[in-house]
């Protein structure tokens, strides 16, 4: 896993228990599925930034030759 590096966080109570209860239920440590929770969390907001940054920049290689596009140039070559 590489370095580790300790951080204290403050729940409500309600928050503790089912942290608590949940990692009981998974034989796991409080700890690793807050890590897995955090983990899922993140490639989710990736994946929701890398969408963005394709709709950004999506559509804007089209007319840079001409007023044509890519796909009707290719359509017209003989083969």
């Amino acid at each position: 896993m590489g370095t580790t590096v300790r951080k204290n966080f403050v729940f409500d109570r309600e928050i503790a228990l089912q942290l608590e209860e949940m990692a009981k239920n998974s034989n796991k440590s409080m700890t690793a599925l807050v890590q897995e929770m955090i983990k899922e969390r993140y490639k989710q907001l990736k994946a929701k930034k890398r969408l963005e940054a394709f709709n950004r920049i999506k559509g804007s290689a089209t007319g840079l030759f001409s007023d044509e596009s890519i796909q009707s140039i290719k359509a017209k070559r003989e083969l």
